[in-house]
């Protein structure tokens, strides 16, 4: 429970900050077969998957790193269900992006297109 709390947090920081950067929000926590999509924003004409990563304290890795090829795989998934239940999003630009939260600091690294896709959409 409190590590689903300490995510909810995150996630709203993540949000707010991405919008003090020009992003508007698309979708919060949606949900498929394939696993959860954190924040879905809008960059411009761009379609931004964006995956929040809470690190505390510092010294046990980097949120980004967190993000293995597996994880990377499953949110590729959710993004192509999203799309398939979205269709007024399909014709936009895609990219995944990471944000990693390090600790109380409230420091904030953001990665734009942290990975890309293998396929899916």
């Amino acid at each position: 429970m409190l590590k689903r709390l300490i995510g909810q947090r995150g996630e709203r920081q993540a949000e707010r900050f991405l919008a003090m950067n020009g992003l508007r929000p698309v979708a919060r926590n949606w949900h498929c077969r394939h696993g959860e999509l954190d924040l879905v924003m809008l960059h411009d004409d761009t379609l931004v998957f964006v995956e929040v990563r809470m690190r505390s304290p510092r010294g046990f890795g980097d949120g980004v790193d967190s993000v293995h090829a597996g994880k990377q795989q499953r949110l590729a998934n959710a993004a192509a269900m999203f799309l398939a239940d979205h269709p007024e999003w399909q014709e936009r630009p895609c990219r995944f992006d990471v944000i990693a939260i390090h600790g109380d600091s409230a420091e904030i690294d953001w990665l734009q297109n942290a990975f890309e896709s293998s396929g899916g959409y």
